[in-house]
């Protein structure tokens, strides 16, 4: 009797952890912008960056091997991984990490970028391109198996159109938009350009759990510093699906497919119901599955209730992700080792969601 053959498994939330080596990608034009790394001493070490004269970019603290395992313990699950392979300054380390959690391929995503880091133009092009250039190299390295979703800097549309078109010739598989940007939602027409361009480049839309807009993630900050996150990124990731569903964009964009990535996925039936109940106000006709006809992907979790999560949204459009080299509550090195082992959802719904659903999405 032949062996069944072994499910392909795509990570479709990964992330690369910036470096100052990473700049080293930067145009020596652009010197003057390169972020500068910036550090609070204390217990657990403060990481920042300094861009363009103000302290802007995101960074996780910088906890030690044995930081990790403790908060792997009270998490709950796995959150400690090689620094030099989250780094990317060790790629054949991550591929080597890779087959140890059983993931054949990863979809990286950035850290930086989860908020703003300028309002000047011309310091976006050249952070975002640097960055691009990194990625390129990383895939270059990564045998296949690494592919990633580009950055584009949407304060120069030129750029930005640009920097879709190496990300294409260079691996990238996905653009990365963030729900908000500045003073725009992602359903604003400023950004239908990038959706043409995603279109006649078959590469899907990225939407990873971020917020763009200076003054909305300024608003969120509290002195409780895990709700913040849920309210600065998880919750205006949530409505813009809300917003597309009820958009003209899966309408006049017909082959454009989306990704919310790191939100999970248990909001899914509230977001449906809202969504039907508006179409019928509006005399709009439901469409018979709107994740499958809209082209929406979500990555789920596996603390989600995935049973009731697939009446609602079916079984062709979600797919899972480790959120690699991260420390938050979507990190979970081991995610697809436990999701494997689930009983409530059957063999063929795993396979779509560790393999058909996210190689559909990001066209692997």
């Amino acid at each position: 009797m032949t062996a069944p053959a072994k499910t392909m498994v795509i990570d479709a939330d990964a992330h690369v952890v910036e470096t100052a080596a990473t700049w080293e990608y930067m145009d020596p034009a652009d010197a003057k912008y390169r972020p500068q790394p910036v550090e609070v001493p204390g217990e657990t070490r403060l990481q920042y960056w300094l861009i363009d004269g103000k302290v802007r970019g995101f960074r996780f603290p910088a906890y030690s091997k044995e930081q990790l395992e403790g908060l792997s313990r009270l998490a709950g699950r796995t959150m400690t991984t090689p620094q030099e392979a989250s780094e990317m300054t060790n790629v054949a380390l991550r591929l080597q990490h890779m087959d140890e959690i059983g993931v054949d391929v990863q979809v990286l995503h950035n850290t930086i970028f989860i908020e703003q880091v300028t309002d000047n133009p011309a310091a976006e092009v050249a952070i975002y391109r640097a960055w691009n250039r990194w990625l390129a190299d990383i895939w270059r390295q990564g045998q296949g198996r690494l592919r990633w979703s580009c950055v584009v800097p949407l304060l120069s549309m030129p750029d930005a159109l640009a920097e879709m078109r190496f990300g294409k010739e260079h691996g990238a598989c996905a653009v990365l938009m963030r729900p908000v940007e500045g003073s725009r939602q992602m359903i604003d027409p400023y950004f239908y350009p990038v959706y043409e361009e995603a279109s006649r480049l078959d590469l899907a839309i990225a939407v990873h759990i971020a917020n763009g807009s200076p003054w909305l993630t300024d608003f969120f900050r509290h002195p409780v510093f895990q709700a913040q996150a849920f309210d600065r990124f998880r919750v205006p990731t949530v409505t813009a699906v809300h917003d597309l569903l009820m958009s003209e964009i899966p309408l006049i964009f017909p082959t454009l497919r989306f990704g919310f990535i790191e939100a999970s996925a248990q909001w899914i039936p509230w977001v449906v119901n809202e969504a039907r109940k508006r179409f019928k106000q509006q005399g709009r006709e439901w469409p018979e599955n709107i994740a499958r006809d809209y082209r929406i992907y979500v990555t789920c979790e596996n603390s989600d209730d995935l049973p009731f999560i697939l009446k609602y949204w079916g079984e062709d459009n979600l797919l899972i992700g480790t959120d690699y080299g991260h420390t938050d509550p979507s990190s979970d090195v081991d995610a697809i080792k436990t999701f494997q082992a689930r009983t409530d959802i059957s063999p063929e719904v795993k396979r779509k969601i560790l393999y058909d659903n996210p190689a559909a999405l990001y066209r692997l």
